[in-house]
């Protein structure tokens, strides 16, 4: 996973420590990522693929309009290349609205965050 301007992508050890029914507010652009690839899971049979979408939320944690692709590198057919798409994008309208603490909501409206889901053998 990356994800560009602040946000950094966290370990994969974190991943399940935040999401939906984490209790405290997410403080940091590694957290919001955390969360976000803890909702991703890649399709199955789909290998070497991965989807960059940018998006951008509000200071509820809410989205801005829907995750924009940006990027596509899955081999296949436009159906495979669909289905990963998808589920990238599911993944992240799945996550939110996030809960960010105060500090983090009122750096965080409007700017463009980018993330690249990717299958599980990259």
């Amino acid at each position: 996973m990356k994800m560009s301007t602040v946000l950094v992508a966290a370990g994969s050890a974190l991943a399940g420590a935040f999401g939906l029914a984490h209790a405290e507010p997410l403080k940091t652009m590694d957290d919001v990522g955390s969360a976000l690839e803890s909702c991703w899971t890649p399709p199955s049979g789909i290998t070497g693929a991965s989807v960059t979408l940018s998006f951008s939320f509000k200071r509820d944690g809410s989205l801005i309009g829907p995750p924009k692709t940006t990027a596509i590198n899955v081999q296949g057919s436009e159906q495979d290349r669909k289905t990963f798409v998808d589920a990238a994008t599911k993944a992240v309208e799945s996550c939110v609205p996030l809960e960010l603490a105060s500090t983090l909501a009122n750096g965080i409206a409007g700017t463009v965050y980018t993330m690249e889901f990717a299958s599980a053998d990259r």
